[in-house]
């Protein structure tokens, strides 16, 4: 079967090419990353899952910065350019760039997701000027620029609904998109009906709620209406809820050490039960977090109000905080959206088997994103945390592009 190509921007560790891959009917053709353990996590993905050789994996995933979108685009970079930019990439793509890529090939698709942060209510409220002189603002200007080159049938822009917002330069980014887009000839939903593009990574078959804004863009010339798109990819909304249980509940246990041990210069707090799972340890917890996460889970403080929440973290950590600092996932409902934020500690993510007392592992954090248990994640473990949660759930992107291919056909 002839599969329909695609170019991921953005690619991150690879959550939204591995769905579309998994759907059975797409290849990409190029994945653009500029920060090398998700360059480095996608290759191996490649060649260990996908069965590409070596070189292909490393030509294809090309680490190189999106803003220089003119140098990815043709190549030809200069001698400095492939010194700082270019070192690990294949020969022919620093003298042809994506076009050469493509080799002559239709991109069927363009993917990607422009990093989230500049969009986050949360980024906003952590920022003095609300992120509105953050350059991340504009990088959807290259995903732009990349579709007029390509000029594909359908592209797949996923972010935050922060994103719906957002007013860098006091002018809302959507009605900068809206018009990017339609200068190029796509049409996209209008500023004022995106709200209606907002979905729930729980709706397929993640266990997760993650809340998500998917923009579909449609060529100009094509028959088709952008309610038969969104409405292909309802039809892959599942009601079968994803928990916390059958995402990790099979998983081996971490349980307290009473005494925590030193080996190869790394502390270690727990101690595991059964056969091992590549990426499955946990962090090294001190032993006044670990009475915490068990107290926390016994007494089910998640139900409980938020006054009571605090009052139990201030009299527990002898502190004056407005905020509770902890929150613990529960068997029987989806996890809550796994964020970046994991790589600095674990304690909104306390496992809710109280007698492990401990925060989620990597792999559990890459099972609650519907990673498949073979997926390797490479780099350290601060930077594998935060893949993960930079990452679209790959069963979510597996969905749309079952949601989209029809239309392809067509």
């Amino acid at each position: 079967m002839q599969k329909f190509t695609y170019i991921d921007l953005f690619a991150g560790c690879g959550g939204l090419s591995e769905g579309f891959s998994q759907s059975g009917h797409f290849e990409g053709i190029a994945h653009v990353e500029w920060e090398l353990p998700m360059v480095d996590t996608l290759r191996n993905r490649l060649v260990e899952k996908w069965g590409y050789d070596v070189q292909t994996a490393q030509k294809t995933v090309v680490h190189f910065d999106i803003q220089k979108t003119d140098e990815l685009l043709s190549g030809n970079w200069s001698d400095a350019s492939k010194a700082v930019f270019g070192s690990t990439n294949h020969e022919a793509v620093q003298r042809q760039g994506l076009q050469g890529l493509a080799a002559g090939r239709t991109v069927d698709v363009v993917i990607g997701g422009p990093p989230c942060q500049a969009y986050s209510i949360a980024g906003r409220a952590q920022d003095k000027n609300s992120m509105k002189d953050d350059y991340r603002n504009y990088l959807f200007e290259s995903f732009v620029q990349v579709v007029r080159a390509f000029q594909p049938k359908i592209f797949v822009f996923e972010n935050v609904p922060g994103i719906l917002s957002a007013k860098p330069g006091d002018v809302p980014v959507i009605e900068r998109i809206y018009a990017a887009f339609k200068d190029i000839g796509y049409q996209i939903k209008t500023p004022d009906t995106l709200k209606q593009a907002q979905y729930t990574a729980s709706d397929f078959g993640v266990p997760q709620k993650r809340n998500r804004v998917i923009i579909v863009g449609l060529r100009a010339d094509c028959d088709l209406q952008l309610d038969q798109v969104y409405a292909a990819i309802d039809q892959q909304k599942t009601e079968m809820v994803q928990t916390v249980q059958d995402a990790i509940g099979h998983l081996p246990g971490f349980f307290p050490l009473e005494q925590p041990l030193r080996i190869k210069s790394r502390n270690i707090s727990h101690q595991g039960k059964g056969e091992p799972i590549a990426q499955h340890q946990p962090r090294y917890h001190n032993p006044s977090d670990i009475q915490i996460f068990r107290q926390w889970v016994q007494r089910g403080m998640n139900r409980l109000p938020n006054e009571e929440k605090i009052g139990f973290y201030n009299q527990l950590k002898g502190k004056t905080s407005r905020h509770a600092k902890y929150r613990s996932l529960e068997w029987d409902q989806p996890s809550p959206t796994i964020v970046a934020h994991l790589y600095k500690d674990g304690l909104m993510f306390i496992h809710p088997d109280a007698k492990q007392a401990r925060s989620i592992s990597i792999r559990e954090a890459a099972l609650l994103q519907s990673f498949p248990v073979d997926y390797q994640f490479m780099g350290s473990a601060g930077y594998c945390y935060k893949m993960i949660g930079n990452a679209v759930p790959p069963r979510m992107a597996e969905k749309i592009a079952q949601g989209i291919v029809r239309f392809l056909d067509q």
